[in-house]
């Protein structure tokens, strides 16, 4: 008796495909766009995103330039921590970025927001102490709402 001949399913192909999509996302990421860059603390591989280079000459420029670089304020403390924030934000910088799909003026996220008000409490708390009105607020307060020109945001004026 004849039999046909059999044709792999789709999820047998797609078994055989995906590592080779992942594997070419991570040749793409790491070698075309300088993923490893990212592994370290150097604050210069917030420039391999060009609409970063505004933030990063501001930087250079401010008083945190000396004393801190981008993960100091934009990373949690701890490996774990600090790496797993790294690859969230790499992996939504990547998109964007590979897509175009980022609004003209950049925001920071909500969570990031935390993270570097952590990082202004981190360094600076205790040297000063919020004037009477600020702790008596009644709507959630934040070190970035009177001192966003502070960090980056000097060169974007």
């Amino acid at each position: 008796m004849y039999s046909p001949p059999m044709h792999p399913g789709w999820k047998t192909l797609l078994l055989l495909l995906l590592p080779g999509i992942l594997m070419g996302m991570g040749l793409y990421t790491f070698v075309f766009a300088k993923g490893h860059s990212y592994l370290t603390d150097r604050s210069e591989a917030c420039l391999n995103c060009h609409v970063m280079k505004k933030q990063f000459d501001g930087w250079t420029k401010g008083s945190h330039a000396a004393v801190t670089g981008c993960n100091g304020c934009h990373t949690p403390p701890g490996a774990l921590s600090k790496y797993m924030t790294k690859a969230q934000n790499g992996v939504a910088h990547a998109w964007a970025f590979s897509t175009g799909l980022y609004p003209e003026n950049i925001r920071i996220t909500q969570r990031n927001k935390e993270v570097t008000v952590q990082a202004c409490i981190g360094c600076h708390g205790n040297v000063f102490s919020h004037p009477a009105p600020l702790k008596n607020a009644s709507e959630e307060q934040s070190c970035l709402q009177c001192h966003s020109e502070v960090g980056h945001a000097e060169a974007m004026r």
